[in-house]
């Protein structure tokens, strides 16, 4: 991945603007802390000058009660300065947390309406990246960067200017090393910058390789691949290493030239100061107080190179935030039409889709279907069946013809009524790490404890759920891995069943369970399908024998519609699956 400023600019105007806007909300407790930390900055000369009275003028004159006061006058001010520090601390902290929760919700909101094309193509581990660190190296502008980075500037020319009111000659002394920290300083953010972008390549691929390892060990473990997996990981996790390492070198290089530099200036304040000193050209407490204002001058700049970081890594995180928030790649959702309630009839008006551009995978594709008809969709793989269901749901978009419920094109149609209509059950039951109740509801309070146990009656899982040690309230774990198949298509058909679609798919339903739950599943079939329309994509003619029609697809198109009983008696790619799944090979 490139990096966000290709030109090779510092900082890119344009997404610092993006990351204050974000504050927006928050303006008024933003501003405050900003003041604060004005506040802060303007105070630094006071010290110093305090220390020099003691050394000039109280010492001399032996005047104890003015030591005190001067005494009492930093502890006060240093009381002051702690109190301002902790309200800019928390208030900063707060400010970026409040912030991190708005992009996190913001993100997610807009992803969770992305068709599902982009995340055919998009690691789970980067989206996770985006929605984690990359949002935590923004808080981070908030918390420990731009205001502090304010501050720490406002400190420079408050001190440099202190100093040149005083001596201009010893302030141009005690700045002669200046130049070469400049320059350093230009370079380390160069390679900082590049060296943070790489990093943060390196914690996405990490991410990435982790996330799809975990979810797929079985594979890993069931194809004894675990050494091959753990040396491509040690690849990715010596380059994240590596990636910090290049990071660690500029930091050790540049902060002990700082701090040899700051000694420099010192040294020449001393060096050429005392001879002054000594010819009562200068006082004691003049130079004391230039030699504090020194270690005043190099603490923000080195403070800056860490408030620069910062900024550069929010930079680069919020590159990679905002143009997520960019990619427009939400199913267009300008359905007009209000109480929609459907009796389901669906057509299909010379559909064509593509994944890709011209490599069709449903080509001129028409059908019927009148309500309260089940319809079953057979065929090899790749031939089109569950291209159809994804383009009913707009989970993808055709790209011509129509596609027609009850008379209104699908596009007419708002999403959430589309899909509050239909019900769908596929093959692979996706099951979070919840209670049993709350994956069938999936959260939704208007459901009781009575329809949930409606809907376990109704499709035959009463006696698995009462098995279960808590019941209702057992975590299924991870994807349900705690459930047999049959038992996790069990839960998806409850949740059709709640949901009362007048509409329902199943997608696969019984391809992957044994004899006894697919009678399970079969029984539960036919009592949510009744008096609905349905929809069933199947690969086991054993299950679709019922339905009262079929409509065999090959390679994207349809080629014969009719009963088992019809498709059976006349030669064909039905009757050809029907000989290969049902007669017994000769021997």
């Amino acid at each position: 991945m490139s990096s966000p400023n290709p030109a090779g600019k510092i900082f890119d105007r344009r997404i610092l603007a993006q990351i204050l806007q974000q504050v927006r909300p928050y303006r008024i407790r933003f501003a405050w802390t900003g003041v604060m930390v004005l506040v802060l900055s303007g105070m630094v000369w006071i010290r110093p000058a305090l220390i020099r009275q003691a050394i000039d003028v109280a010492v001399p004159a032996g005047d104890q009660m003015g030591l005190l006061h001067i005494f009492l006058s930093v502890v006060g001010l240093l009381i002051f300065e702690a109190f301002l520090q902790y309200h800019v601390t928390y208030m900063a902290n707060w400010v970026a947390q409040s912030v991190s929760l708005d992009l996190r919700a913001k993100l997610f909101s807009h992803i969770a309406r992305f068709r599902l094309r982009y995340f055919d193509k998009t690691p789970v581990g980067t989206l996770v990246t985006r929605h984690v660190s990359d949002v935590d190296g923004i808080a981070a502008v908030f918390s420990n960067g731009i205001l502090n980075a304010i501050g720490d500037l406002l400190a420079l020319f408050v001190v440099i200017g202190a100093m040149f009111w005083i001596d201009w000659r010893l302030t141009l002394l005690a700045l002669a090393p200046i130049p070469i920290l400049l320059v350093a300083t230009r370079i380390f953010q160069k390679v900082i910058k590049k060296a943070f972008v790489d990093v943060r390549n390196q914690v996405s691929r990490m991410n990435e390789f982790v996330q799809e390892h975990v979810t797929g060990m079985h594979i890993v473990q069931s194809f004894n691949r675990e050494k091959r997996e753990a040396k491509k990981f040690a690849e990715i996790n010596a380059a994240h290493r590596d990636a910090n390492i290049r990071s660690i070198w500029a930091f050790s290089v540049f902060f002990p030239l700082v701090e040899m530099l700051s000694a420099t200036s010192v040294a020449l304040l001393l060096w050429f100061g005392l001879s002054d000193v000594l010819d009562e050209r200068l006082t004691l407490g003049i130079l004391l107080q230039f030699i504090l204002y020194v270690f005043m001058l190099y603490r923000p700049i080195r403070q800056l190179a860490d408030r620069f970081n910062v900024l550069q890594m929010g930079i680069v995180n919020s590159d990679r935030v905002f143009k997520l928030l960019a990619t427009d790649e939400a199913v267009p959702d300008e359905g007009k039409v209000d109480d929609w309630s459907p009796k389901g009839e669906i057509v299909f008006e010379g559909v064509w889709f593509a994944y890709e551009e011209e490599r069709w995978v449903l080509e001129d594709v028409s059908f019927r279907i009148p309500p309260g008809e089940m319809v079953a969709f057979v065929g090899a793989t790749g031939a089109g069946k569950s291209t159809i269901i994804n383009l009913l749901t707009r989970f993808y978009d055709h790209q011509k013809g129509n596609i027609i419920i009850d008379g209104i094109n699908v596009r007419d149609i708002p999403l959430s009524t589309l899909r509050r209509h239909i019900g769908v059950v596929l093959q692979d039951v996706f099951l979070f790490s919840d209670n049993l109740a709350n994956n069938v509801t999936l959260h939704n309070d208007s459901y009781s404890k009575s329809d949930l146990e409606a809907a376990a009656l109704a499709v035959g899982a009463t006696e698995f759920i009462a098995q279960l040690p808590e019941g209702w309230n057992q975590n299924v774990r991870e994807r349900g891995a705690m459930l047999s198949v049959g038992q996790r298509q069990l839960i998806a058909f409850m949740r059709a069943y709640l949901v009362a679609p007048e509409i329902l798919i199943l997608d696969e339903a019984t391809s992957s369970i044994d004899s006894e739950s697919e009678m399970l599943i079969q029984r539960a079939t036919a009592r949510i399908t009744k008096g609905r329309t349905a929809l069933i994509v199947a690969h086991r003619l054993s299950t679709i024998r019922e339905a009262d029609r079929i409509i065999v697809l090959d390679h994207g198109k349809v080629v014969q519609q009719g009963s088992h009983e019809d498709l059976i008696g006349v030669e064909g790619i039905y009757s050809d699956l029907n000989r290969l799944q049902f007669q017994k090979p000769n021997h």
